[in-house]
């Protein structure tokens, strides 16, 4: 027998949520629609559902709006079935059932990011500490200690042990040799970057090399490190080094793809700042189609800075990109329709009701209360002296006669600011709520991070292996 389902909702929903159920025709539960007697379903609270529902109805669960506020676990106690939050926006039903998708599984990954502290030689031990407190939070696994080309770094060693004692592994990143030996001797997991003619180094301290060209594009000397490295049966990682634009980036590209070729097995490193430092666009499509060539390629190592304004959310980014481009891999599909974390501008479906359904909503209102949402056409507020319709907010305030009430005029005038943004941008407005920026802003409320798990052997294209 098929589960069935009790739907509340309010009266201004109440049509629209009729015709998202017939439009599903599901064929795994049966629904009843039940009004609970409020206007807007979205106000529904999880005391109003006790003191207004006696008993479930028969239904074997109850779905409540996605905003309905409360402990539910206590409203399902109360009816003797499971009480349930449903999507957000009852427009979301189908995918929220399952419709045409299956839930995707974010936990995963198969890259280590070493998030890079570019001007660690200018900063004292506990600003260093505290930078790699905010990475890491972000989704780094590595925290790289950038030193300065002239600049001296007398706190290397104290700076090195500092992160190693609070829980960090640490990279440190210098094309001098002595600034090497230094952190490694420190107890540093990582140099970035040795070269053919530094490998002396390698034989020294225990960290795990960077090894990269002698010279820019010089990859043979690049492989003949690695060989080197091979016949000792040491651990390292490869970096044929990826170049900026109109300065190799498409060469650099073919690189780490002849890379690959050559050398099946080997473990590779892609630092990405040349491409998201260095060009004036947002960072978040840049690190997804760069993390979907390291996906391709089977690279499990990003080197990512935050140097740049622009660039303030690269870590965060990165670490949704390779969880993205894993899920995508791993079932052999597109990577679309898996997070929205790197949309932070716009929305696959920023627009969910028309201008003629909202026109609907309006006619039904009959209370002084102000509702906004938006569609293709624009900005819609409503209550129920009328409906009025703009791009422009501030056309839209003389018909709102809020002159009295500078709180309420407060209100309307940010819910406002954020429908117009959204409009502008095609993004999704929910009244009361603040705009979704995805991986572009800290979330809220994060739960804790898994940490990345070396490979046993080193990932090969095709080859999977998760965290």
């Amino acid at each position: 027998m098929p589960e069935h389902i009790l739907f509340l909702t309010g009266k201004l929903a109440e049509k629209s949520l009729h015709k998202v159920l017939e439009a599903m025709q599901p064929t795994e539960f049966t629904y009843r629609v039940h009004n609970l007697g409020l206007s807007v379903a979205g106000l529904m609270t999880a005391d109003m559902i006790r003191r207004r529902l006696p008993d479930a109805m028969g239904a074997q669960r109850v779905l409540v709006p996605g905003l309905c506020a409360g402990n539910l676990e206590e409203t399902g106690r109360h009816l003797g079935v499971p009480v349930e939050r449903g999507p957000e926006d009852l427009k979301d039903l189908p995918e929220f059932f399952g419709r045409n998708r299956i839930a995707p599984d974010l936990s995963r990954y198969d890259v280590r990011i070493f998030a890079e502290i570019v001007d660690a030689p200018h900063l004292d031990v506990a600003t260093i500490l505290r930078r790699a407190a905010a990475y890491a939070a972000d989704g780094a696994d590595v925290i790289d200690l950038g030193c300065l080309p002239g600049q001296a770094f007398p706190h290397l060693e104290e700076a090195v042990a500092a992160l190693r004692e609070a829980g960090y592994r640490v990279s440190v990143d210098s094309m001098e040799p002595d600034e090497l030996l230094r952190g490694g001797k420190a107890g540093a997991d990582y140099l970035l970057s040795l070269k053919e003619s530094t490998l002396w180094v390698a034989e020294e301290v225990a960290a795990t090399p960077v090894l990269i060209p002698e010279h820019p594009a010089d990859m043979e000397s690049l492989v003949r490190a690695m060989e080197v490295l091979q016949r000792k049966n040491r651990t390292f990682i490869a970096d044929p080094i990826l170049d900026p634009i109109h300065f190799g980036f498409t060469h650099s590209i073919v690189r780490y793809h002849e890379l690959r070729h050559r050398f099946p097995e080997a473990e590779i490193m892609m630092g990405i700042g040349n491409l998201t430092e260095l060009t004036d666009a947002d960072t978040n499509g840049m690190n997804a189609l760069l993390l979907g060539i390291v996906s391709e390629l089977g690279i499990t190592n990003i080197l990512t800075t935050q140097v740049s304004p622009h660039c303030r959310s690269a870590v965060r980014e990165v670490d949704s990109a390779r969880r993205m481009m894993y899920a995508a891999r791993e079932a052999n599909s597109l990577p679309r329709g898996l997070s929205g974390d790197l949309l932070a501008l716009h929305e696959r479906k920023p627009f969910p009701y028309t201008a003629d359904e909202i026109r609907e909503f309006a006619a039904a209102i009959r209370d002084p209360s102000f509702r906004i949402q938006i569609s293709e056409q624009g900005i819609h507020i409503y209550n129920r002296d009328g409906l009025h319709t703009d791009i422009d907010p501030f056309r839209l305030f003389p018909f709102l006669h809020l002159e009295q009430d500078g709180s309420h005029a407060f209100y309307i005038g940010v819910e406002l600011a954020r429908a117009q943004i959204a409009w502008q941008l095609g993004k999704r407005y929910r009244q009361d709520q603040e705009l979704g920026w995805g991986s572009a802003v800290p979330k809220k409320d994060e739960g804790p991070r898994e940490s990345y798990q070396t490979p046993g052997p080193t990932l090969a294209p095709g080859k999977k292996e998760a965290s």
